[in-house]
Formats: structure tokens, sequence, C-alpha cells
């Protein structure tokens, strides 16, 4: 399907710099445009771009202004980046959605399905399940006896989702994602070896969570590893046992949450964060990559480090950290001037 520059401006409510009749068919980064496709300056670091591009048409601010001739067409709207949004969201709704029972597919007598729903090839939905409406299955996914799940979910493909858990509405699970696997929970018996202590809970996603492919979130020993409404989980995270993370929290990939740790609402939890077991993360936190957090952080606090120290006392520390080497050769120096004195 084509677009012309007017037609993007009029969906956009932008005004068109140049060409109203050019046409594209694609999106791509500024610095890979070719004819035919949208690009898009949301970033000024990338503004040399704009000057050698091949896109057709650009999205820029309103308020931006072109150092150089530019040859392709401008679409200026308000905000770029939430223009830019609005395209893929509308694109997005334009896919054809898939619907009906693959012939393949393993759906129990006693699972119940809504309307409109998906279920691809060698897909499994056990017996007491219940889907809702428009729901899309993806092959080879799993679904557990007893498992709810709400409206417009997507499971994509091989993700599992374990006995008894429960999905809200408008949920998206990635490929490899596991819910509801058993909490890592052993205790040491009288023989040197480990006994396996029963995981007797579930886990509780609510409404619009987005959860990475190969992330594993635990079931609970007792009541529920719980993800509240509006979480984003990238790829590979691991959510221990009786967790939870609070709303509209976001994480970054390879971040591990030890059992029954608590983390606020609206956090940021940059890549391969370590929360120890039993703490707690207050609202509006925000931890740096890498950062091990062993101790309860308040609300609206930042963190960053190993162990995690406050942000500014962090940078503090990496300063002279960075120095060691150095305050070390003159250690040694004076400490060798003393002796010298000492011996005169």
């Amino acid at each position: 399907m084509e677009f012309t520059a007017e037609m993007i401006a009029g969906l956009l409510e932008g005004e068109v710099v140049g060409d109203k009749e050019a046409k594209v068919h694609t999106v791509s980064s500024i610095e890979e445009g070719h004819e035919g496709s949208l690009a898009y300056l949301t970033n000024l670091k990338y503004e040399p771009y704009l000057y050698t591009t091949g896109a057709s048409i650009v999205l820029t601010d309103r308020s931006f202004v072109p150092s150089q001739p530019v040859r392709a067409t401008l679409v200026k709207v308000e905000s770029a980046a939430a223009a830019v949004l609005k395209l893929l969201e509308m694109y997005q709704a334009a896919k054809p959605r898939r619907k009906g029972i693959a012939r393949l597919a393993s759906v129990s007598p006693e699972a119940r399905l809504g309307e409109e729903c998906y279920a691809g090839d060698f897909a499994v939905i056990e017996e007491g399940a219940q889907i809702g409406d428009r729901c899309q299955i993806y092959p080879q996914a799993y679904v557990g006896r007893g498992v709810r799940i709400g409206d417009d979910t997507i499971l994509y493909p091989g993700a599992k989702v374990y006995e008894g858990c429960r999905i809200g509405s408008r949920c998206i699970v990635h490929a490899g994602a596991v819910i509801g696997a058993d909490g890592f929970g052993f205790a040491p018996n009288a023989e040197g070896g480990f006994d396996k202590i029963p995981q007797l809970g579930n886990v509780v996603i609510e409404d619009d969570v987005e959860i990475g492919a190969n992330t594993c979130i635990d079931r609970a020993k007792t009541d529920s590893t719980v993800i509240r409404r509006g979480v984003k989980l990238d790829n590979l995270i691991q959510i221990g046992h009786n967790v939870q993370v609070g709303e509209n929290t976001v994480s970054s990939a390879q971040t591990g949450i030890a059992g029954t740790s608590r983390v606020g609402r609206n956090c940021f939890l940059a890549g391969q964060v370590g929360i120890a077991d039993h703490v707690t993360v207050g609202d509006r936190v925000r931890i740096g990559s890498k950062a091990g957090v062993d101790k309860s952080i308040p609300d609206g606090e930042v963190r960053m480090g190993y162990p995690a120290l406050p942000g500014l006392q962090f940078h503090r520390a990496s300063a002279v950290y960075k120095n060691l080497p150095e305050l070390s050769k003159r250690v040694d120096a004076l400490e060798k001037r003393m002796r010298t004195l000492t011996e005169e």
C-alpha cells in the first residue's frame, strides 16, 4: 500500500515541505533510507543523515530547521517520535489477525475458548483452561490445566503457561517464555543433600503486560507471584517465587529478582540488574545496569554499581576507583621518600 506525503500529513496533522505527491510504501531508519521509504528524525544526533538519506519522506518535529538543503520531502509534526509511534500502531492494527483452530492443535474438549481465537499447529490447551476472545495461541505454545487468559492476549511460539496461572487481557508473551515453573525452593537434609519444597502457588499477570522471549516467572511456594498491570519485561529475565512487580515497571534484559522481593510502581531496572531475596524496592526507583541490590530502597531513589550505591555516592566512588593506579604510585613514592628521610 502506498501513501503520499499529503496523506501522511493529513493523518498526523502535519505540514508538507516539498513534494506533496511523494510516495512511500515502507518504513526505514534515516541512515538506511531508500526511495519509497518513510524515515524519521527523532534525535538530532542523526541530523547529518538527513542530508544524505535516500528516503522519499522524512518525519521531523515542527520546530526543526534544516541547516542544509534536503532532498527528501519533509512532513513536519508536533512530535516526530509520537508520530512514528502512531504510524507503527496503525500498521500493526491493519495486519490481519489469525483465527481458527489448526488441524494439528490439541485442544481439550473441557477447555473453553472465546470468540475469534486462534490456535496454531501443535499448540496444546489442557482441560479447564479458559481463554478470552480474540486470543492468539501460536504453534507449540502450551496452556496448562485451569489456566485463565483474558481477551486479546497473544502467546507466541513455544510460550508455556503452567497449571493454574492467570494472565490478563491484552498481554503479550513472547517465544520461549515460561510462566509458572516451580520456584527454586530446596531444604538441606540430614544426608547432606536437598529436599524439594513443593511449590503450590501460581503466577498472576494483570492486564497490558509484555513478557520478553525466554523470560521465566516462577510460581509461588504459596499464594501468588504477581506481575501488576502495565509491566514490561525484556528477554531473558528471571522472576523468582512470590515476587511482586508493581504497575508500569520496566526491566531490561538479563535482570534477576530473587524470591519474595517486592518492586514498586513505575520503576526502571536497566540490563543485568540483580535483586537479592526479601528486598523491597520502592516506587519510581531507577537502578543502573549490572547493579547488585542487597538492601531495600526507598521511593524515588537511584542506585548504581555493585553493591548498589546511591547515584551521587557511586559517581564519587567511581572517580576514586579510576584514579587508584595513579594514587598507588603516589603512595609508593611517598613511602619511599619517608624511608629515605628516616634513614637520614
